[in-house]
């Protein structure tokens, strides 16, 4: 037999190097492949992940805000129509009767800055328990006696113009009486509340649920179509409202015992518009010889919710003067209202409530 001939060492070396090269090379490649499965694997996976939704807020107030609320009496006689500005701001609105079959309104805001606001007028002591209800600081132009002893008994926070000059000015370009001309602006109501050291925070949630979703009340228990609404006060003063399906909100109205006028803001030129109506009655009753009003809003009764082109029956619960008042469906639930401005219409128990 021939003998093998012995490979020279540095032919050795060379396979040797080679082989592990090789070796080192399938193994690079086996993780290289590895890890682009592993991407393509990702890349997939981020692919078919669902994306998650911005969570949706309501736009009228923000819930998550502590800043305190500011509720401003609104002048609302037949003589300021097209003079009040400011109301449209405000996200909740409370209209109740006064002596003379007017009306006056009770505006809440919150974490607004505005620059015109009013006219603005004086306090009875049932819009007080409107204040309460929103742990708000109650802006007003004097009072009633009654509404006077209240403030101070209730512990209402509040500020009268009458004794804080610098928290409004008059507007004497109007051509109207005195008493009508008031007007304020956050700035100034701000300035006061920081003079008097009033809290600016709460804990206390809104009086009212909101749903940041639109609500579909058509088709709930005793729902009823409402594109004309009309709620008389007295024999020379109702409000009206007429449905604007194509924005999704009511345009207010207000007439004395001739048609009714288009509710417009002196600045905006603008026709106020309401997202959602709650209308109630109570009794009411004369308790003086001007004509001043007194109100059974302690207690409970029905009512109706009107948003979208559509009325439901409600139910309504207060049971003390500084507690909220409890909005219901009739199977007991509480009402939860759409995202936009409200409008409380308690209204005489004796007067008309037409829905259509």
């Amino acid at each position: 037999m021939k003998k093998r001939k012995k490979l020279k060492t540095g032919v050795k070396i060379f396979l040797i190097i080679t082989i592990l090269l090789l070796v080192v090379g399938i193994s690079a490649g086996v993780i290289i492949n590895k890890l682009d499965s592993k991407k393509e694997e990702t890349k997939l996976e981020e692919k078919t992940e669902p994306k998650e939704e911005p969570i949706k807020k309501v736009q009228v107030v923000d819930l998550d805000s502590n800043s305190r609320n500011i509720a401003v009496m609104i002048n609302n006689i037949y003589k300021v129509w097209g003079y009040q500005t400011g109301i449209q701001d405000a996200y909740l609105v409370y209209e109740i009767i006064v002596e003379g079959g007017y009306t006056r309104l009770m505006a809440v805001y919150k974490d607004k800055d505005i620059n015109r606001l009013g006219s603005i007028r004086s306090s009875r002591p049932y819009f007080l328990d409107y204040a309460l209800e929103n742990d708000a600081i109650y802006i007003h132009f004097g009072a009633s006696n009654q509404a006077l002893s209240d403030i101070k008994t209730l512990g209402v926070n509040n500020i009268n113009f009458m004794n804080y000059s610098a928290g409004y000015w008059r507007d004497k370009n109007l051509g109207l009486a005195t008493e009508h001309t008031a007007y304020t602006s956050t700035e100034k109501i701000k300035t006061g509340i920081t003079k008097y050291n009033y809290r600016t925070t709460t804990n206390t949630k809104t009086v009212l649920n909101y749903s940041a979703d639109e609500i579909d009340i058509s088709s709930k228990e005793g729902a009823i179509p409402a594109t004309d609404i009309y709620i008389r006060y007295s024999g020379s003063r109702y409000t009206s409202y007429i449905y604007d399906a194509t924005n999704k909100v009511y345009l207010r109205s207000q007439g004395t015992n001739k048609d009714a006028i288009p509710h417009i803001d002196a600045v905006t030129k603008k026709q106020y518009t309401v997202k959602n109506i709650i209308t109630y009655q109570v009794p009411t009753r004369n308790i003086d010889s001007y004509g001043r009003k007194a109100i059974s809003n302690i207690g409970g009764g029905s009512g109706y919710y009107i948003t979208d082109g559509y009325a439901i029956p409600i139910t309504w619960e207060k049971n003390s003067r500084s507690s909220k008042t409890i909005y219901r469906y009739v199977n007991g639930e509480e009402l939860v209202v759409n995202d936009g401005n409200t409008f409380i219409q308690i209204q005489p128990s004796s007067e008309q409530l037409l829905i259509k």
